[in-house]
């Protein structure tokens, strides 16, 4: 295109020569549209950050948000999530079906007596079938014993069962400080930058700008993804306490029937 823009402007120059020079800034200015529409090409054939697959989407934010600010808390979201699935699992195991569990005490009860309650006991996992091994073997100290001993065990049940939630908790509470750390840096990168321009430019603050919004959103972000795991692991646990609270008060009931049978 170039090499024709020039024969253009050497005719130009032979055969008007009164126009020689007018005929030259054509040519300059054709040249400058052309280098124009060349850049334009070359940005067209990079893709749009919409045409973008979403994970290089994520990591272009995550650099673009600094990764000095964006690490901390992209930490904060990997150990909450490592901690939640942790206790969904724990949990999810230590679910047990209680009233089958009491079905089978009390039949054990009535054939072999105390020692094969217990060893039901033995053989069904999860915090309410500890409890009632607890109690069964403090039976022949009282009911009253046995009632204490599963309440204080009961207890003990209920701090492993919210073991690791206040970790979770204090990412909560963290991810979104963090991003806020991030929006006031922003915010000073933005001011040193005017302060050394003398000038208020968009291009001079829109870095300090994006680092701002960036780490606050993504802080946002976090902290919601690990509440609702939160808010789920504390409704699991109060759904366990309730069901051991139950099942505890219905195995002292069959303590009592089975001392009046003896």
């Amino acid at each position: 295109m170039k090499k024709i823009l020039a024969m253009v402007a050497v005719v130009g120059m032979l055969f008007v020569a009164p126009a020689a020079f007018a005929q030259n800034d054509s040519a300059k200015t054709d040249s400058a549209a052309t280098t124009q529409v060349d850049a334009a090409a070359d940005q067209a054939a990079v893709p749009a950050e919409g045409d973008m697959p979403v994970h290089q989407q994520i990591k272009t934010k995550f650099i673009e948000g600094g990764p000095l600010y964006m690490a901390p808390i992209l930490l904060c979201l990997i150990f909450g999530l490592a901690i939640a699935i942790e206790r969904i699992i724990y949990l999810n195991m230590a679910t047990t079906n209680t009233k089958k569990l009491l079905l089978n005490i009390e039949d054990a009860l009535n054939k072999g007596g105390i020692e094969a309650a217990k060893e039901v006991c033995r053989n069904t996992r999860g915090p309410v079938a500890s409890i009632f091994y607890q109690g069964l073997d403090r039976s022949s100290e009282g009911v009253d014993v046995v009632e204490k001993s599963v309440v204080s065990y009961g207890g003990v049940q209920m701090s492993q069962m919210e073991s690791g939630l206040t970790w979770i908790a204090l990412f909560i509470a963290i991810a979104p400080m963090l991003g806020f750390l991030g929006t006031v840096v922003g915010m000073i990168i933005a001011f040193d930058n005017i302060e050394k321009a003398g000038d208020i430019a968009p291009t001079l603050v829109a870095g300090g700008i994006k680092i701002a919004l960036i780490t606050t959103v993504t802080g946002l972000i976090v902290a919601m993804i690990l509440q609702v795991f939160y808010n789920y692991l504390v409704s699991k646990i109060d759904t366990l306490v309730m069901e051991m609270e139950d099942a505890s008060i219905s195995l002292i009931d069959i303590l009592v029937k089975y001392n009046l049978k003896k």
